[in-house]
């Protein structure tokens, strides 16, 4: 029996009807679907923007502008529906200004601190592989101290000798009732203030002496804490502890 053709499916795109059966044009329909999205977007970019403050009552107000004087209190950007958009925090005090460097350099200090005790831990585990090594360092540092100690200390002897000969060169002519040379004066003033620079100088070396002594004090207390933890993570390692 014979059938009449089913007509084609009608298709509205915009303000013209195109037939299904007609061929499809990639090219018209991607402009069209362009149009669309921009539609979209522009009536996106279209909604109003509110804002949401609290007035000098304290009561919240939606408003299309933020007066100036509530702009430092801080307010919300929402939209028609209520949805917030943006949010700008309040100006802060002086004194929460001056919390927020101090915290901040409190972080810095903290970070620097922990980066210079791994710099530390890790210089430690290069130089030394035993307790016994940094021993032998300390004694080594504090030898070479104790040998520039002894030096100083030699000279200040002499010094102390050739000052004394000095000053009874110096009684012995004023008894005889004359004045003492002008040079000689001066060379036992340079005497005094070399003999002067000695003693600062051995009360450095052996505030050196114990500050060498207590660093290395504190190395080996630090290397037996990295030796505990290799330990503990070479146990984990092989299964002995969870």
């Amino acid at each position: 029996m014979y059938k009449p053709p089913r007509e084609a499916p009608l298709v509205y795109f915009g303000a013209r009807f195109y037939i299904g059966a007609m061929k499809f044009d990639p090219a018209f329909f991607a402009r069209l679907l362009l149009c669309a999205l921009l539609g979209v977007s522009g009536a996106h970019a279209a909604e109003k923007r509110l804002y949401r403050y609290t007035n000098l009552e304290g009561n919240v107000v939606i408003d299309d502008r933020v007066p100036s004087e509530f702009v430092g209190n801080g307010y919300e950007v929402i939209n028609s529906k209520g949805v917030v958009l943006d949010v700008v925090p309040r100006n802060m005090t002086a004194e929460e200004r001056a919390a927020r460097e101090q915290r901040s350099r409190a972080e810095v200090e903290a970070a620097e601190a922990r980066k210079r005790s791994l710099e530390r831990d890790e210089n430690l585990l290069l130089r030394y592989s035993t307790i016994e090594d940094i021993e032998a360092a300390k004694e080594r540092a504090l030898s070479q101290l104790r040998i520039r100690i002894s030096i100083l200390k030699s000279n200040r002897g002499s010094l102390k000798q050739k000052m004394e000969v000095m000053q009874a060169q110096a009684a012995d002519v004023e008894r005889q009732g004359r004045k003492v040379d002008d040079k000689q004066l001066e060379a036992m003033a340079d005497m005094r203030e070399e003999l002067l620079n000695t003693e600062q100088s051995i009360e450095l070396r052996h505030a050196e002496l114990e500050k060498v002594t207590a660093a290395f004090d504190d190395d080996i207390a630090r290397f037996k804490e990295l030796l505990t933890l290799v330990e503990l993570r070479r146990r984990k390692e092989r299964g002995d502890i969870q």
